[in-house]
């Protein structure tokens, strides 16, 4: 039992160390910018909070790779965010349901009632379109998405999130009969595997730096499938009136990113390895409207990105992620085993339940709670890995009673112990090895899974993680599932630790009695 009080101890301490470390929620003066997962959307946010930061009582907050459009929408519906970098297909199709909205006025008056509002178009349009090799182009006549449509026997690999919008594989299939069965892949992927020759056509986003970079051929929409997608800023409407000075900075970019200058940035990005605040800050200071002077554009190397001063930020932040949902799982774990233990229907029936929850994808689970909850961050992916933490935790506080000797029972009630004292003298402490490996195991799961809240802004390694599949980057994916990595195996070492500590006290000779 001092070794359960010990636990308890630690688990408050790291209660409160998460809550001095962890910012309170965003002050009305602070400006929240947030981004898609992929190269472009990061650019743009770090565009727009620069370009507002010198007008903000305090620096804009950036959250960044937050997912696709239907979880960065929900993040501003929430108030998550404050603003993003959208497109006006997307906002037509996707966020208003293909309502007639082909003008900036008439968006704005759908969007009204959601108290959200449509401005300051960037100056450039970043559409969808089919890419394919330029040497099958030039070898098979492939001009249009026409052509395409002909050649049944090439291999399409598409995006997830086309894969399912209204604007995406379903309504270009019928428009120009497509017959091939597209494998899902994620966006900066796909440029890779196309390279390969794993497959033969991509959906690619026109501002693209690959595009050129791979010698790709981008068919043109010749049945105008395809809205246009001018990026604009989609906001929360009572933005400008919280934030006149800020929103009046931001207004400034109006028509100053064009299509060349947004392939540049995405380019430095992509190929360069140049950080996204620092491009931002070029553009900047490109355009005159500050006076800071251009970083020095240098690529990084697999050290730099390992050892980046976002290091230990990153793992404080996994780091409480995963201690504070296992130590949430234990803490209402354990008493529901204990209560179920001798209910045989209703321990089955709880554990199931527990069993469910593995099931269920992360990602889809995140989603919901999202949905849920109206947030973005750290208290969804709480959630999310408590659920997951619990089944081990439950079953082996239920096996670890079912192996207490029979005998031992009998004995403590022999000795006049009522079922509270026989729990907490004589089960307990017997069970305390296998509860113990539970633990073990929720926190190996939620190590692993921790990488996943970057998907939500609940930071961790796996922001470096998320970044590394929209750049392509393998160099940033080795720089975030490395530490996580090196976590899982410091903590493998500190539960070794502890299990060796406890067998050698179970094997120590009692001390002697007085005489």
């Amino acid at each position: 039992m001092h070794l359960l009080r010990s636990l308890w101890c630690a688990f408050l301490w790291v209660s409160m160390a998460w809550l001095a470390a962890t910012p309170a929620q965003a002050a009305d003066d602070a400006l929240r910018v947030g981004s898609k997962r992929f190269t472009e959307s990061y650019i743009l946010a770090e565009l727009l909070a620069q370009t507002a930061a010198p007008h903000t009582a305090s620096p804009p907050i950036v959250r960044q790779g937050l997912g696709n459009t239907a979880i960065v929408y929900e993040a501003l519906r929430s108030g998550a965010i404050d603003l993003y970098a959208e497109y006006t297909g997307t906002i037509a199709l996707e966020i208003l349901k293909g309502s007639p909205a082909e003008t900036r006025e008439a968006m704005n008056a759908a969007l009204a009632p959601m108290g959200l509002g449509v401005a300051i178009p960037l100056g450039f349009n970043d559409g969808y379109a089919l890419a394919v090799r330029a040497a099958d182009a030039d070898r098979l006549g492939l001009r249009t998405l026409s052509d395409l449509a002909k050649h049944p026997e090439l291999k399409l690999g598409l995006s997830n999130e086309f894969l399912g919008r209204a604007d995406g594989w379903k309504g270009l299939a019928a428009r120009y009969g497509f017959t091939q069965t597209p494998t899902g892949l994620d966006h900066g992927l796909a440029y890779e595997a196309v390279a390969a020759k794993q497959i033969d056509a991509i959906d690619i986003y026109t501002t693209d730096a690959k595009i050129d970079h791979l010698g790709l051929r981008v068919l043109e929409d010749d049945r105008k499938f395809f809205p246009r997608y001018d990026a604009v800023v989609l906001y929360k409407l009572d933005l400008p009136t919280r934030l006149p000075k800020a929103w009046a900075a931001l207004q400034t970019l109006e028509g100053k990113v064009d299509e060349h200058a947004m392939i540049a940035m995405n380019a430095r990005a992509e190929l360069q390895s140049v950080p996204f605040d620092v491009i931002a800050r070029d553009f900047i200071a490109s355009t005159g409207k500050t006076g800071a002077a251009p970083v020095q554009d240098t690529r990084r190397g697999f050290t730099a990105k390992l050892f980046g001063p976002d290091l230990w930020k990153l793992a404080r932040q996994h780091l409480l992620l995963v201690t504070l949902s296992v130590g949430i799982a234990i803490l209402i774990g354990v008493p529901i085993a204990i209560l179920v233990f001798s209910h045989v229907r209703l321990r089955a029936v709880v554990l199931g339940i527990a069993s469910l929850m593995q099931t269920v994808p992360s990602l889809a689970l995140l989603a919901v709670l999202i949905s849920m909850l109206g947030a973005i961050g750290a208290l969804p992916a709480l959630i999310a890995l408590t659920l997951y933490s619990l089944l081990p935790i439950m079953r082996n506080t239920v096996t670890g009673l079912a192996e207490v000797p029979n005998g031992l029972r009998l004995a403590g009630t022999a000795l006049g112990m009522t079922p509270p004292q026989s729990l907490q003298l004589v089960l307990l402490p017997l069970a305390l090895p296998t509860l113990l490996a539970g633990v073990r195991t929720a926190t190996a799961i939620a190590i692993g899974t921790a990488t996943i809240a970057a998907f939500i802004g609940a930071g961790g390694f796996g922001e470096r993680i998320v970044t590394g599949l929209a750049l392509n980057d393998r160099e940033l994916l080795l720089a975030g599932a490395l530490p996580a990595a090196a976590m899982a195996l410091i903590s493998e070492g500190i539960f070794e630790l502890i299990e060796w500590a406890m067998r050698r006290r179970r094997r120590a000779p009692p001390s002697s009695l007085p005489p």
